[in-house]
């Protein structure tokens, strides 16, 4: 599980970077950088909202724990 999240957080940052690529990209490809930017955010999006369900999903199958901050701490 450890390793799907991981996944997930660098899946996440690499189109948040993408997005900055298209950003900054002057569009001399005659191709809209606002489209490939969109593209990006939108799969950034997706990943965050599969990210969330598979926490909430291994949570409900048992296969992760809450431990939470003591009590007095």
């Amino acid at each position: 599980m450890k390793y799907l999240v991981i996944l997930g957080f660098l899946a996440i940052i690499g189109s948040l970077a993408s997005a900055l690529f298209f950003m900054m990209r002057d569009g001399r490809d005659g191709r809209p950088k606002t489209s490939n930017m969109a593209r990006a955010l939108g799969f950034r999006v997706g990943f965050s909202i599969l990210l969330f369900v598979c926490i909430l999903l291994a949570w409900k199958l048992g296969y992760i724990h809450p431990t939470g901050i003591p009590v007095g701490q």
